[in-house]
């Protein structure tokens, strides 16, 4: 069963996406070259307290970081630590957090400093594919779509998705019905429904789409060892257009 959330339980996503995305923009621009991985952790834990809001990862399934910081060729999971960002690095923060019981869950990809250009058009399309994919959650229409013109795109710049790893419905929970994956056929899959909230993320390789597991046994890398592109938003299917819920509208204690 796919959950449908109503009235009080949607204005308390918003309010969690509100959040999730307020301390995520201001993760981001905490990265810079010398700034280490474990450095932008501790700030995430700070700035969640301060907000009154816990991570959604902290101790799911084990996992040991506030949010998912990952490098370059790494794509997602990646752990905080004594790793320094360099000048030139793609650094993907995911973040969520949980408030009043809800969950928001956003991530983005940042460079630090200036980068080569075929890693900023891969930052720049990655970004266009996530909006063009969040105009798809549309009531009436399949999941399949989504995950259809997520993977198109993408090969039509010469990249590839990475299907070991998806998107997910949210609410109460980290991952609820349904999964997401950045590909598909059309008119196949669920059908949207208003009230569904949905975790929409692609995850892009420059290079082929085989990834890895790390010895951490959390942190996803490109098997090529090319960089990887990484963006996330919590989307609300409504009656008519999608409502994202992670843009940062409000400051964190509004």
């Amino acid at each position: 069963m796919i959950p449908i959330k109503r009235g009080i339980e949607i204005e308390k996503m918003r309010r969690a996406g509100e959040t999730a995305a307020s301390i995520l923009h201001e993760l981001a621009e905490l990265v810079a070259p010398g700034v280490t991985t474990g450095e932008i952790d501790h700030a995430a834990s700070r700035l969640m307290a301060d907000a009154g809001v816990r991570s959604a990862f902290l101790g799911y399934k084990k996992f040991p970081g506030h949010i998912c910081i990952s490098i370059n060729e790494e794509v997602v999971h990646g752990i905080g630590g004594p790793r320094k960002i360099a000048y030139g690095d793609v650094v993907k923060i995911d973040c969520g957090i949980i408030r009043d019981g809800w969950i928001g869950d956003t991530a983005t990809s940042v460079p630090a400093g200036t980068v080569d250009p075929a890693i900023e058009k891969l930052l720049a399309t990655t970004k266009a594919i996530l909006e063009g994919a969040v105009q798809l959650v549309r009531p009436g229409r399949r999941l399949g779509d989504v995950g259809n013109y997520v993977e198109a795109e993408a090969v039509k710049q010469g990249y590839s998705i990475v299907k070991e790893f998806v998107g997910h419905g949210v609410g109460r929970s980290l991952h609820e019905e349904p999964q997401i994956p950045n590909f598909g056929k059309r008119g196949t899959g669920p059908v949207m429904k208003p009230g569904m909230t949905l975790a929409i993320e692609p995850m892009i390789n420059m290079g082929k789409s085989k990834v890895r597991v790390l010895e951490d046994k959390w942190t996803v890398v490109a098997a090529d060892g090319l960089p990887s592109a990484h963006f996330e938003h919590t989307v609300l299917v409504t009656n008519d257009a999608p409502e994202v819920l992670t843009w940062p509208r409000k400051t964190l204690l509004s």
